[in-house]
């Protein structure tokens, strides 16, 4: 069953549920604040990239119980009656600060702060992590193929078949598009966020035909801009036969813009479709490359003489091959006690509500009445439940969000694997008090 018609009260794990019920029972629902952060070491991540804000706001303004959901919850007999009447009244009232989609951020410093009443901040913790975690890990993992292209290259997001669900691969379409990449195969992504959608064809369309200069021709004749897939045969006449079409198309005023390679040794095929497109007289048909690639695999295909105007990630991306979850977290630190601090061996967190200052590239995370050096990245995005943030201009984000991952600095922008990255993140002298008395 599909979640497009539901509401979102239901989204959560069960024991914020129970949870709240204890609350509610107790008359503990004095305000409370979470923060939303990744625990730090990632590895082979020395930055990321926040992303899966606006989805996560316009999932918090849909999280209601309906009629249906309130049944089944009676159902179970977990809950106290005056507590599932609490729920059907419920709505978010809180306030929220977050980091602007597209910062760049680092484990170990709050990337969103809630504070509100404790029931109400308990309840929303599942959708903060599942929308939050899943887009930033996927935005990460965009910027470093980014890096790895090069600022010329087109790089195109083929994800959605092998993505884990359907809203998966339009939030894995959306965050990669937010990143830098220039679009997307996913025509619903499309719609929903207005990505540019990019489509050439697969070789179940070349095996349809009697032969394969046939299957270009068709495809050439009723698509505007064709890109023909020429590895489904041999590759060195798929060239010559894509030549051939390029030549038919100039004759007639048009131009085929490019040939795909999606199997193979690339690099090598690459330099071999290269030489034989510029030996028919087709320097201007350029070379596109998919299959099984991320960052290291351009990088290697790069290094190997590789020729490619742009590339089509999908798996790679979409699953975050090399890091298949984010260890994003969601911990209560401060209510009306004050601040509050887990103290499990290697899980310390940062006490108190926080804000993040910002000097070049390194980042202090001070209490929220203190006041840091550089720009501070936390803004409210919603006040007393609503929200004040305008919606993100998702194009124009693009833009400056490419931009800044280009302009990284090489310490960041390395892409070597790092089992254990350092990140320039520090405490203020309060907190680091703070922390030091509770070891």
């Amino acid at each position: 069953m599909g979640l497009e018609n539901e509401t979102r009260g239901l989204f959560l794990d069960l024991y914020e549920l129970t949870m709240a019920n204890s609350y509610f029972l107790r008359d503990m629902n004095d305000e409370a604040t979470f923060a939303y952060f990744v625990r730090a070491p990632v590895p082979n991540r020395r930055f990321l990239i926040f992303a899966g804000l606006d989805p996560f706001l316009d999932a918090l303004a849909q999280f209601r119980f309906s009629n249906s959901d309130l049944a089944y919850l009676e159902s179970l007999k977990l809950f106290d009656k005056a507590f599932l009447d609490y729920l059907a009244d419920f709505e978010f009232t809180g306030d929220i600060w977050a980091m602007e989609e597209g910062e760049v951020c680092f484990p170990g410093e709050p990337l969103v702060i809630v504070s509100a009443p404790r029931i109400q901040a308990q309840l929303i913790e599942t959708i903060v992590l599942n929308i939050l975690n899943y887009e930033t890990l996927v935005a990460s993992k965009a910027a470093r193929i980014l890096i790895a292209a090069g600022e010329e290259a087109i790089v195109v997001d083929f994800s959605p078949r092998r993505d884990h669900g359907m809203e998966a691969a339009v939030h894995a379409a959306r965050a990669s598009y937010l990143t830098g990449f220039h679009g997307t195969s996913n025509t619903l992504a499309g719609k929903l966020y207005g990505i540019p959608v990019v489509g050439t064809m697969a070789h179940s369309y070349v095996l349809s035909f009697p032969d394969e200069l046939s299957a270009f021709r068709a495809f050439a004749e009723d698509h505007p801009n064709p890109v023909l897939l020429i590895d489904t045969y041999d590759v060195a006449e798929g060239a010559r036969n894509a030549a051939i079409v390029a030549r038919e198309l100039r004759g007639k005023g048009r131009k085929l813009p490019a040939v795909r390679l999606d199997s193979g040794d690339l690099a090598a095929l690459s330099q071999e479709v290269r030489r034989i497109l510029d030996e028919e007289g087709c320097p201007e048909v350029e070379i596109f490359v998919s299959g099984d690639l991320d960052e290291q695999r351009i990088l290697e295909f790069k290094r190997r003489g590789g020729v490619a105007r742009g590339y089509g990630v999908g798996t790679r991306l979409g699953v975050s091959w090399d890091l298949p979850a984010l260890g994003g977290v969601y911990k209560l630190v401060e209510d009306e006690k004050g601040p509050r601090m887990k103290r499990s061996p290697g899980k310390l967190t940062i006490p108190g509500k926080c804000q993040v200052w910002r000097e070049g590239f390194t980042d202090t995370v001070a209490l929220d009445e203190e006041f840091g050096k550089g720009r501070p990245l936390l803004r409210r995005v919603v006040r007393r439940g609503e929200r004040v943030l305008p919606r993100l201009d998702l194009a124009q984000r693009r833009e400056e969000v490419r931009e800044r991952v280009y302009s990284l600095p090489p310490e960041l922008s390395d892409l070597t694997p790092c089992r254990d990255p350092r990140y320039p993140v520090r405490l203020s002298a309060t907190l680091e008090a703070m922390l030091k008395g509770a070891k």
